[in-house]
């Protein structure tokens, strides 16, 4: 199997829904009382930190082969 860069972005967002997944689960079965209200802003503001994650990610990423393309061209 091919090795894979890390993604911290998916990563965040993946654990967030699925946080909010078991949550409304738990709610289903009656095993607790979780509000809507609850639920639907932490899944918001994963998916935000996210997106925030995978575009520092992206610019880490992109400087670094940046650089590493101006010193083989030296």
């Amino acid at each position: 199997m091919r090795r894979h860069e890390f993604q911290p972005g998916r990563l965040v967002a993946g654990v967030v829904l699925l946080v909010a997944g078991l949550l409304y689960l738990l709610d289903a079965t009656g095993e607790s009382d979780v509000p809507w209200w609850l639920v639907v802003p932490m899944a918001v503001g994963g998916l935000s930190l996210a997106a925030v994650l995978g575009l520092i990610t992206y610019a880490v990423r992109r400087d670094r082969r940046a650089r590493s393309s101006e010193s083989s061209d030296q």
